[in-house]
């Protein structure tokens, strides 16, 4: 009897072990498919009829210059390098008026005559210091000492801006110029005289400014936040109220170190050449600035970017007519190109026209697979 009851138990217990190990398979079994059907397929590989049919173009991951524009406000200025201000040289009185406010000169023309005390006084030691060079030519003790002495005086009158040709004269002729002439130091218009015939003016007053509009200067106030996309060397255009329709264009040659603390800006410089004169200084311009940042951003067409389980995502070409699932991370879009970040080489191609397509089909295949 109680060989029997042994018996028995034994075989309950294998029977359990074999229906817990029965459960344990069926368990794996039905957890196979759940488990594939959430592993999407990552690649799909068309006919080449499906391929023409849905019109899919490849395009290479290459990279392109990153262009950006930015927009900022300007005014014309005078060209600080052609600009002149003429200031006697000598006080004295003004006998001769030639020039007025406004007025187009040339280089070298006479502005004005000026009676100068100062002026007779220097010729008169010319004169003397050449006399007495001549006469000790023959003297080597004193011949040095006379040579230094005329080189003085024709020094002091150089100051005075007259030239060696006139210099000579005054010597050769041994005649003494009454007026002192002012002469237009560079090509321009003046554009601010404040005297008038018969003013005695003293050393150092103001008698001319004088520009050269065939180039100007525009100063563009640049948003700090800004600073870091322009370079100098971007190219500006700019557009006048003054004349809808035109366009200047130049580069940026100068960028300020220094940022204004009210407007949050800094000024640009720009160089135009101005022919006719149509800028002119005070002019208010708009700007936009074009940066060409070096070609270190991997660019594809933007159709080829699709979105994927919320995810950027593009196709790789990796066969004839096979295209990888790869997800990437995207940048700016400059021009109907996305940036690639991450996820993808140069020169890999990608699908561009027709990645829908594939993105719709690689759906359909994953639910097939579920």
């Amino acid at each position: 009897m109680k060989k029997s009851r042994f018996l028995l138990v034994i075989a309950l217990v294998l029977a359990s072990g074999f229906f817990l190990s029965g459960c344990r398979n069926r368990t794996v079994e039905e957890a196979k498919p759940e488990a594939a059907s959430e592993s999407a397929p990552s690649s799909i590989t068309l006919t080449a009829e499906a391929v023409k049919t849905a019109g899919i173009q490849t395009a290479e991951a290459e990279f392109r210059p990153v262009i950006r524009t930015i927009h900022a406000a300007g005014e014309i200025n005078f060209n600080q390098k052609r600009l002149a201000h003429v200031t006697a040289r000598t006080a004295g009185r003004i006998e001769q008026l030639l020039a007025y406010p406004g007025e187009r000169v040339k280089k070298g023309q006479l502005l004005l005559s000026l009676y100068s005390q100062d002026f007779l006084m220097l010729q008169a030691e010319l004169l003397q210091a050449s006399e007495r060079f001549k006469r000790l030519q023959n003297d080597p003790e004193e011949q040095d000492a006379a040579k230094g002495l005329l080189d003085s005086a024709r020094s002091r009158l150089r100051l005075y801006d007259i030239s060696d040709a006139e210099l000579a004269e005054i010597e050769n002729t041994g005649s003494i110029k009454t007026l002192l002439p002012v002469r237009a130091p560079l090509d321009g218009n003046i554009t601010e005289s404040a005297v008038t015939a018969g003013d005695y003016v003293e050393l150092g007053a103001s008698l001319f400014r004088i520009a050269d509009l065939s180039t100007v200067w525009v100063n563009v106030y640049i948003f700090e936040k800004d600073l870091s996309i322009i370079r100098l060397g971007s190219e500006v255009v700019l557009r006048a109220g003054a004349f809808p329709g035109r366009e200047f264009r130049g580069r940026l040659f100068q960028i300020s170190t220094v940022v204004d603390e009210k407007n949050r800006t800094v000024e640009g410089r720009v160089e135009l050449t101005n022919p006719a004169g149509d800028l002119r200084p005070g002019m208010f311009v708009e700007a936009e600035l074009i940066s060409s940042a070096e070609a270190n951003s991997l660019f594809v067409p933007g159709a080829a970017v699709q979105d994927f389980q919320n995810k950027k995502v593009v196709f790789v070409r990796t066969g004839e007519n096979t295209f990888a699932l790869r997800f990437v991370e995207t940048g700016m879009t400059l021009n109907g190109f996305v940036e690639i970040l991450k996820g993808l080489e140069k020169k890999e191609v990608v699908a561009a026209n027709g990645s829908f397509f594939l993105k719709s089909e690689l759906l359909k295949k994953s639910l097939e697979g579920e």
